[in-house]
């Protein structure tokens, strides 16, 4: 049910919103805020502000890793502008703020011996990391790093002593891997891995002599190697065998390796892998799931890997003698991010949970007595957690069969309580594509069900990952509009259920999700209110042509390679741009200039051409973002704006029958 505060500014939001028509491309409202571009958009009503200001205001706690000792832990939160890393000592202890920048610090590794860390920090939203050291003992940080290379995965090695990263230095377009000894603060970073292509570290050998690398073809097919550092030599895992490998650690005894593949089935299995034989024994293969990740003790004899088990996570406690597991209980269902094993303190596991009633915090398990303690409990800007909307899961069936019966679709739907009549309906498509929906905690999809009272639909349509190697190709090359398909299933499915208005549904998505969001505009203009497009390729020549030369050959094999005359052909003719004149509803476009993944060529075109054909579009630039807003204050207008887009399509007509 909608409720009385949200129908307070639902009037205003008819009034600005009602004076702006379909605008052609000589007629458009423009006006800048800050770093924000607003196009078409009307005013936003100051009592949406207001109401939003505690959805804008949630927070959430990532844990980095322990300190040693008994220091406590690294977070990341956001108690300002942007995500900046803290320690806490304690369970609900204080949280203090380590680093101070105007951008959001990215991934962070902690020494396993010292109080010192490595972090990563971009400049706004370019994806050009550059990887910090920080001694938390002097608060004092350096730059390691060029300024102008993009690096990531930085690590250390269990002696704290030396950091493996990965980097573009060398020529700008491959991804090479380095090794540098930070002990030395003279050292420079020396290159070990130079083969040409996307490679990453992955863990080095607890004696430091072998260095565990990874090579990125697609998301159905990448490949491990070891690297002994003596003998600079580079050796590959499972030669000759296609697969996808999800996690890897080695043994404490440095002569086995746990690591999970899908060379042998459909899910990622995890494998004991013996190195000085190059055989491997399966572990899990009773689980009919990806292992996603996976951590071992200090002392070597328990390791802790994660499964992903339709959407929900799950943590198990092996065994590494008898390689025997058992799942750990009392931890709530729903999503766990990150998770770390104490340094010096087998029994102390530090995770990251969230789940759809609850955004992220770090928590705490101890082994011993299996009982789990909060150590961060992040605000939710003073709303009632317990009136937050559990998602279903569901599944509909689409145009094709699988094994002789139609095949099924798996999809989330946040359904508001207490409604009456028929509820408008927001599909969510995720990006990736090679990615998943998962219900962890959305502050905008608890406002759109418990604020407006929309049902949200968030499908994993063919092509996600999570449900084995087989239905992630499904959409790949020639076959990609068949994911488009499974939206148009979805439509039909919505017209099928007695509490859904199949007259009321919005598209929305990001990254592919909004190329997703632009091609069912295209083909399903007829039967949707309009789409919400976020980072979105909206032609994929120009897209293939014009993203970062590092990310080139990865997603050409996903895509299909323009170079290739027919696939150029065939892209062409199903991209949105080149149907836009299909598209008949209200679009809403949002970019960042700096994006480096989807170019803000790519918005600028759609957006142009929706207008020249006579529709109306919205659009939102911010000119210090890349791909997807990560400061607060962009954050907030993407979120009123939108409000106002959904309240414009889904209930400005019953608003002006029902004053």
């Amino acid at each position: 049910m909608r409720s009385l505060k949200s129908i307070s500014f639902l009037a205003l939001v008819v009034l600005c919103t009602s004076t702006v028509q379909a605008a052609s491309s000589k007629d458009v409202s423009r006006r800048e805020v800050g770093n924000l571009v607003m196009e078409n958009i009307p005013e936003i009503p100051s009592a949406l502000k207001e109401r939003l200001n505690q959805y804008e205001n949630i927070r959430s706690a990532s844990v980095r890793g322990w300190l040693p000792g008994d220091q406590g832990l690294v977070i990341s939160t956001r108690f300002a502008e942007a995500t900046q890393l803290h320690t806490v000592k304690g369970p609900l202890q204080y949280r203090k703020q380590v680093t101070f920048f105007d951008e959001p610090v990215g991934a962070a590794d902690v020494s396993p011996v010292a109080p010192r860390l490595l972090f990563l920090k971009d400049k706004g939203g370019n994806e050009y990391s550059q990887i910090y050291l920080l001694d938390l003992e002097s608060g004092r940080s350096r730059m390691l790093t060029d300024g102008e290379s993009r690096n990531e995965s930085a690590m250390w090695d269990h002696q704290g002593r030396m950091m493996a990263f990965a980097s573009t230095k060398r020529n700008g377009k491959d991804t090479d891997v380095y090794i540098q000894d930070l002990s030395d603060p003279n050292s420079q970073a020396q290159i070990v891995v130079q083969e040409g292509g996307t490679w990453e570290p992955v863990e080095f050998s607890w004696d430091g002599s072998l260095l565990l690398v990874a090579k990125a073809v697609s998301a159905n097919e990448n490949y491990l190697y070891l690297y002994d550092m003596k003998k600079k030599k580079l050796e590959q895992l499972f030669p000759g065998v296609k697969m996808a490998f999800g996690t890897a650690a080695f043994a404490k005894d440095n002569r086995q390796i746990f690591l999970s593949n899908d060379g042998q089935g459909e899910f990622k299995t995890l494998y004991t892998y013996d190195i000085a034989r190059k055989t491997a024994k399966p572990i899990t293969a009773n689980i009919k799931w990806d292992v996603n990740a996976a951590r071992l003790s200090p002392d070597g004899k328990t390791l802790v890997f994660e499964t992903n088990e339709g959407g929900i996570s799950k943590l198990y406690n092996m065994d590494t003698k008898k390689l025997s597991y058992k799942e750990l209980k009392g931890i709530p269902v729903g999503q766990i991010g990150s998770f770390f094993f104490h340094p010096q303190k087998n029994n102390l596991l530090a995770m990251t949970l969230s789940s759809a009633k609850s955004p992220g915090d770090t928590f705490v398990y101890d082994l011993k007595s299996n009982k789990l303690q909060v150590w961060t409990e992040s605000e939710v800007g003073g709303l009632n957690r317990n009136n937050f909307v559990e998602p279903q899961l569901f599944s509909y069936p689409t145009f094709d069969q699988e094994a002789g019966k139609p095949r099924l679709i798996p999809a989330f739907i946040y359904k508001p309580e207490n409604n009456k009549g028929k509820l408008p309906v927001v599909i969510n498509i995720h990006g990736g594509p090679e990615s998943q929906f998962r219900p962890g905690f959305s502050a905008t999809f608890q406002y759109y069900a418990t604020e407006m009272g929309i049902a949200v639909i968030a499908p994993n349509v063919r092509g996600s990952a999570g449900y084995g190697k087989t239905y992630l190709t499904l959409d790949n090359g020639y076959k990609r509009e068949d994911s488009v398909k499974d939206i148009g299933a979805l439509l039909d499915w919505i017209a099928t259920q007695p509490d859904l208005d199949a007259n009321r549904v919005v598209v929305m998505g990001g990254s592919y999700g909004g190329y997703m969001t632009l091609a069912s505009m295209t083909y399903y203009s007829d039967r949707l209110a309009g789409g919400i497009e976020n980072v979105g390729i909206s032609h994929f020549i120009s897209f293939l042509t014009n993203t970062k030369s590092y990310r080139q050959d990865l997603r050409r094999v996903e895509y299909g390679d323009e170079r290739d005359p027919d696939m150029k052909a065939f892209l062409d003719k199903i991209s949105p741009l080149t149907n836009v004149k299909k598209i008949q509803k209200p679009l809403f476009v949002v970019q960042g200039l700096n994006d480096p993944r989807v170019p803000a060529s790519e918005a600028e075109q759609i957006v142009k051409a929706v207008r020249a054909s006579g529709n109306d579009a919205w659009y939102l630039l911010a000119k210090d973002e890349g791909h997807g807003f990560r400061k607060k204050a962009n954050q907030s207008v993407y979120l009123q704006t939108t409000v106002m887009f959904l309240e414009k399509l889904l209930f400005s007509s019953k608003a002006a029958s029902n004053p």
